[in-house]
């Protein structure tokens, strides 16, 4: 069964008379219940490319498919759980008032809303800070109530960018765990990371994007099988790539 599916994604931006290609025939799914890591190199295209996962801009041509729905044309969004790379937040609303609104805006039950934000805020390790300003707290502390927002309404697909982003070595441990029971549970994760020990250790399986082509789609095992590593792999993937 397939959760996402990008099917001949190309991306073109114009500026003036001039045209700059970002995407060029991106073909990959993503299957349910799988955690599939996004990686490449700065200005590979994978912030575009989620960007267009999510309807906030559209393909030059091509489609993409979430549950079966095309983006673009029905409403997907109760369906996704979204983390973006720099979370922003109302700054004068405690975390609770932030659970609580995001929430509503997913259309959830106000019978077990409340219920439902005390679970997250004990989840990411944010109920001492529950009734504390956003404004007051830390980056690693704005990274997890983002990861708490994209919980709040239970979706079956989590769309993250860089969620380890800001993070101390226990914070990334515990998005580590959240990010497994996820997959425990059957739910699907696609994430973006430059952190390629956190691939290695997470993905089922792995994207390679590199100046908008799609070079590797596949498993650790199968990347690693010439090489040591995963970064060695990696490495070697875009350097012969560039030359």
């Amino acid at each position: 069964m397939t959760a996402i599916l990008f099917k001949k994604i190309n991306k073109t931006f114009s500026t003036g008379f001039k045209k700059y290609p970002v995407l060029h025939d991106v073909s990959f799914q993503v299957n349910k219940g799988e955690i599939f890591g996004f990686l490449g190199p700065n200005g590979a295209g994978k912030s575009t490319s989620i960007k267009l996962l999510l309807n906030f801009i559209q393909p030059s041509s091509g489609s993409i498919f979430i549950d079966d729905i095309m983006v673009g044309k029905n409403n997907f969004q109760h369906r996704i759980g979204y983390l973006p790379e720099t979370p922003c937040f109302y700054e004068n609303l405690t975390g609770f008032e932030t659970l609580i609104f995001a929430g509503k805006t997913s259309g959830m039950d106000k019978k077990i809303l409340k219920g439902a934000v005390e679970k997250a805020l004990n989840r990411l390790d944010l109920n001492p800070a529950g009734d504390k300003l956003i404004k007051a707290y830390s980056k690693g502390m704005k990274q997890r109530l983002g990861i708490a927002v994209a919980l709040i309404h239970d979706p079956e697909i989590f769309i993250l960018d860089e969620p380890m982003s800001g993070l101390d070595p226990m914070g990334r441990k515990l998005i580590t765990d959240v990010i497994l029971e996820l997959k425990q549970r059957g739910k699907t994760v696609f994430f973006s990371s430059h952190i390629l020990s956190d691939i290695e250790k997470l993905c089922d399986r792995i994207g390679i994007l590199n100046k908008g082509k799609l070079l590797y789609i596949g498993s650790i095992h199968e990347l690693i099988k010439n090489n040591h590593d995963v970064e060695k792999a990696f490495i070697d993937m875009i350097e012969h790539d560039e030359n």
